[in-house]
C-alpha cells in the first residue's frame, strides 16, 4: 500500500512515525505502513459465498451456501490467537462479509481484543441500521469496492442497480458516523472510470480512495489480458498524482493510496526529487521503512475455510490450517520454502527485480503476477513499468 497523499503532499513525515517509536501496537492506522515490527495485517475471507458476480473476483464466489466454513467459535479462538500474537488489524472480507450473519459477533470481539476492525463489501447490503450497527460494535473503517460510475459498475458486477445500491451503502455510513472510503480496482477496461471516481469522492464527500492495481493469479489466467499497459499505467498514475495534489492544495481532506504495484512508490519518489528535491530524502526513508509488497511478512491471509495464504491472492497455496495450528505457529514457521523465500526475498527476486535500484523500497512487488506470467514465483514482477533508466537511476 502507498500512501500518495502522505508522500506527494507531505501530510506524513518521519517524525511522526517515530513519535511512535515506529511500534505496531502504538501507531495510529494511518501510519501501520511504517511499522518497525510488521506484525502482519490479515485478510480474513468470513465466507466465499457473495451477491454479486464480478468479472475480476479473484475467489469464484457465487451466492450459494458454502459448507464447512469457521464456525463462530471458531473465529473468535482464531480472533483470540491474532490479537496474542499482536496483530494490529483485521480486514473482514469475503466474498461479500455481510452475507456472514454473526460478523458483527466477530467484528464487536476484534475491537474488544484491541484489533482494528475493517469491513471490504461491496456495500449493496449496508442498511441504516446495519451502519450503526457497524459503529455501535467497534468497525473502525468500511471499504466499499466500485469498479467505476453507474454503467460500467453494473456491468463489471453482473448486476443492475448495483452501484446506486452501493451509493446508498456509503451513504448510509457517512449517516452513522462510520469512516468508510472507495476501493477501485483498475483495468483496461475500466481506466477511464478513474476521474470521475475522484469527482465522486468529493460529491459524497467520501475521505478515502484506494486504487488497487491487478492481481491475476493462474497460468494463462483473462486477467492478464485485463491488465494495462506499462504506458497505460503511468498515465494513471499521472493522473491520480495530478488529482490527489489538486485536492491538497483546495484543501479537501482526502486519503488517496495505491495497492499491489509497490512501482508507484519509486514513481512518486522520483516524482518528489525532480520537483521538490528539498523532500526527497524523507520521501524515501517513508518508503524505506514501507519497505514494499509485505507478503508472507506484513499481511495475511485467512480463508473461509481457515487456510492461510500470504496473502489475498495465493489461495492456491496454502501454509497450514488455523483449525490445526494456531495462526502465529504457522506464520513464523519457516520450513515451507515459499514462506522462507518470501520473508527474505530480496534474495530471491531474479531478472530486472534482482538488479532494481529500488528494491528495498518495492520489496519486489506482487510474485503471484510472476507465476502466473512466467511460471516462476521469482521472476521479474511483469506490471512494473519503471523504465531501464529508472531503475539505474543514481541521485
Amino acid at each position: 500500500m502507498i500512501g500518495i497523499t502522505k508522500l506527494l503532499c507531505g501530510t506524513a513525515s518521519t517524525g511522526d512515525a517515530l513519535r511512535y517509536e515506529r511500534q505496531t501496537s502504538r501507531l495510529p492506522s494511518h501510519l501501520l505502513q511504517f511499522s518497525l515490527d510488521k506484525r502482519p495485517v490479515v485478510v480474513w475471507n468470513v465466507t466465499r459465498r457473495c451477491n454479486l458476480h464480478c468479472r475480476h473476483c479473484y475467489f469464484g464466489s457465487q451466492d450459494k451456501e458454502y459448507p464447512e466454513e469457521l464456525t463462530t467459535q471458531e473465529g473468535l479462538a482464531f480472533i483470540d490467537s491474532l490479537a496474542q500474537f499482536g496483530v494490529p488489524v483485521i480486514l473482514f472480507s469475503g466474498g461479500e462479509p455481510l452475507l456472514r450473519e454473526d460478523l458483527p459477533i466477530l467484528v464487536g470481539h476484534a475491537a474488544r481484543r484491541g484489533i482494528r476492525a475493517v469491513i471490504s463489501t461491496n456495500g449493496t447490503l449496508i442498511t441504516p441500521s446495519l451502519a450503526r450497527e457497524m459503529r455501535e460494535v467497534g468497525v473502525s473503517y468500511v471499504g466499499v469496492s466500485l469498479d467505476g460510475l453507474e454503467r460500467v459498475h453494473d456491468r463489471f458486477r453482473g448486476k443492475q442497480g448495483a452501484f446506486q445500491a452501493s451509493l446508498q451503502g456509503i451513504r448510509y455510513c457517512r449517516e452513522a458516523g462510520v469512516k468508510m472510503g472507495l476501493r477501485f480496482t483498475i483495468t483496461r477496461a475500466n481506466q477511464g472510470e478513474l476521474p470521475g471516481l475522484f469527482d465522486l469522492a468529493v460529491e459524497e464527500d467520501i475521505p478515502r480512495l484506494c486504487v488497487y492495481h491487478l492481481a491475476y493469479v493462474g497460468r494463462g489466467s483473462h486477467l492478464i489480458e485485463e491488465d494495462l499497459s506499462h504506458e497505460e499505467t503511468r498515465r494513471g498514475m499521472e493522473l491520480i498524482c495530478q488529482r490527489t495534489r489538486e485536492l491538497h492544495q483546495q484543501g479537501r481532506s482526502k486519503e488517496v493510496l495505491t495497492v499491489d504495484n509497490h512501482a508507484d512508490g519509486v514513481y512518486v519518489y522520483l516524482k518528489v526529487l525532480a520537483e521538490e528535491p528539498e523532500r526527497a530524502s524523507e520521501v524515501y526513508q517513508l518508503l524505506r521503512w514501507n519497505g514494499g509488497n509485505s507478503s508472507g511478512v506484513g499481511i495475511a491471509a485467512v480463508d473461509n475455510l481457515g487456510n492461510v495464504h500470504a496473502d489475498q491472492f495465493w489461495g492456491h497455496y496454502s501454509f497450514g490450517n488455523v483449525r490445526e495450528k494456531p495462526f502465529p505457529e504457522i506464520w513464523q514457521d519457516t520450513s515451507d520454502p515459499l514462506m522462507n523465500g518470501l520473508k527474505n526475498k530480496k534474495a530471491m527476486v531474479k531478472g530486472r527485480c534482482a538488479r532494481c535500484r529500488y528494491l528495498e523500497v518495492c520489496g519486489g512487488n506482487l510474485r503471484v503476477r510472476a507465476e502466473a506470467v512466467y511460471g516462476d514465483v521469482w521472476a521479474e514482477d511483469p506490471a512494473c513499468y519503471l523504465t531501464e533508466a529508472e531503475i539505474g537511476f543514481v541521485a
